[in-house]
């Protein structure tokens, strides 16, 4: 089975997939005219405009809970990966990955605003509703929906638990060992599980509501406590910072571990952690109360700022600064011998794909607390992220649900997904990175493709651009008028348009 995961990603995640991230990002960077650089101050501006509604929640309750599927064990784990198997250079590779995919997060998550629905009393959106509405190509949103579905229902939440459970066992220890079918498993690993189920549960029978009012709470707090427990690494190691930065400048070209290598790597995990392009923000974008639709894009295209350019380089700093990393092949394994270890500042058995970098890194500086603090940020990081995955895989049921009727398919992925959990947690980490990556893969192979198709048919996503430029410039006051930009099938703006409309007239 590893065998086939191995082989399978490696298809999907070919040199092929990685230009066309890259491509896709510049593409739409020069199409805007570098909307995320030219509007920087309006997204932040946007970010506590707009209030909740009975049907939507705030631009900020949808940045949180974008956020919480982007800003997850990829910002801590993902990182370390990445530095571990491509180098320093890697970590050059994520920004450019963060700033050219702002652009995109901004076009996929305005078209999922554009063109969303008002369906069992809340907002719902995301590229399958885009690719019906815009292309009129079901069989591509029934594609992305089943893709949608099996990557976060059944792929992604097993990496998010599994680095619970080797965070957990590093500052608790492992306990008894107890045999279970998997083979022997931590019992504090079990106790950890058990916490996440029965507070998984109690959420994602809540709704996207519920969910939102968790993660606004949770994310802004874990984000910025993150980015101070780095600062203070950062201050402490003043003198080191300008040699970083160089390094991981100059090894983005002439990686010790291939240039090829830190690209790859970069571009990967960048995606895996900001999910621009991939077709997940979309989802959280739609269910956002806003006048424009491009101002819920602005806000999204911020979210991969936080993210990567903020989250990201806060873990690698850390571990850069402290030198708590290895350099190594993805095939070395200490115990055989086999592979190459390229750098080695730590232990050579070390696992590289976890969060065990940066727990050393913080427990150089912090001691013990450290070590605890990387526990409880990845608790939470992992926690809010498998929330988001469900709100995903929710929202995809909920389209499918046009075609086959009945509550028991969405009751069926909240079982799915605790499950994966459950298995998450007690499997191998190479093994469940393995899969998560699939899982990626597949969401961003039809969605960049889909909304360069879009693109090219409508540009749905530039012409809310523009109109929303020449309103602010005009002074106001903000609406959003689909059928004056030629916009098709955005039947939600319409009726909306239609009813103030109505409500105006004496």
């Amino acid at each position: 089975m590893e065998a086939l995961v191995s082989t399978v990603n490696s298809i999907i995640w070919s040199p092929a997939l990685i230009f066309l991230c890259l491509g896709a990002g510049l593409f739409y960077s020069i199409i805007t005219r570098f909307a995320q650089v030219r509007h920087f101050k309006e997204m932040c501006k946007l970010l506590l405009s707009g209030n909740e509604s009975d049907k939507g929640i705030s631009s900020f309750q949808a940045l949180a809970v974008s956020l919480s599927g982007r800003v997850g064990v990829g910002n801590i784990a993902g990182v370390a990966a990445a530095i571990g198997f491509g180098g320093p250079g890697a970590v050059f590779w994520m920004w450019v990955v963060a700033f050219l995919g702002a652009s995109t997060a901004y076009a996929e998550s305005t078209l999922g605003q554009v063109y969303k629905v008002e369906e069992d009393g809340q907002y719902r959106g995301g590229p399958a509703y885009y690719f019906e509405r815009c292309l009129g190509q079901k069989w591509l949103a029934i594609l992305f929906a089943v893709s949608a579905i099996v990557a976060c229902g059944v792929f992604l939440p097993g990496v998010q638990a599994n680095a619970v459970g080797n965070a957990f066992t590093q500052v608790f220890g492992e306990g008894n060992m107890v045999v279970t079918s998997f083979g022997e498993v931590a019992s504090l690993k079990l106790v950890a599980l058990a916490i996440i189920l029965i507070v998984l549960a109690f959420i994602i029978f809540g709704g996207i509501r519920r969910i939102a009012h968790f993660t606004q709470i949770v994310v802004p707090f874990m984000a910025l406590g993150y980015i101070v427990m780095a600062l203070i690494v950062v201050f402490l190691n003043l003198d080191k910072v300008p040699g970083i930065f160089s390094l991981i400048i100059s090894d983005a070209f002439t990686a010790q571990a291939g240039m090829g290598a830190a690209i790859g790597w970069g571009v990967k995990r960048g995606i895996y952690s900001n999910e621009a392009g991939q077709g997940t923000g979309p989802h959280a974008a739609a269910a956002a109360e806003v006048d424009h639709p491009a101002q819920q894009g602005l806000v999204q295209a911020f979210s991969v700022y936080v993210d990567t350019l903020f989250v990201c380089t806060a873990t690698a700093l850390m571990i850069l600064l402290t030198s708590q990393y290895n350099i190594q092949t993805e095939d070395f394994n200490a115990a055989t011998g086999a592979g190459t270890i390229i750098v080695q500042n730590i232990d050579a058995a070390t696992e590289v794909a976890s969060p065990a970098f940066t727990q050393m890194a913080l427990n150089s500086v912090f001691g013990q607390f450290g070590q605890a603090f990387v526990g409880i940020a990845i608790f939470f990081f992992a926690f809010t992220t498998i929330l988001a995955y469900y709100y995903i895989a929710e929202t995809n049921v909920a389209y499918l649900n046009r075609y086959f009727k009945g509550k028991i398919p969405l009751v069926l992925v909240k079982i799915i997904i605790m499950a994966m959990v459950s298995y998450g947690m007690v499997n191998t980490s190479g093994y469940i990175w393995g899969i998560g990556d699939i899982g990626v893969g597949l969401m961003a192979w039809i969605n960049i493709l889909g909304i360069l198709a879009i693109f090219f048919v409508a540009k749905p996503a530039i012409l809310c651009l523009r109109d929303y430029e020449e309103q602010k410039k005009s002074g106001g006051p903000i609406n959003f008028d689909p059928v004056k930009l030629g916009i098709k099938n955005a039947t939600f703006w319409e009726k909306r348009l239609a009813k103030q409309q109505q409500d105006l007239k004496p």
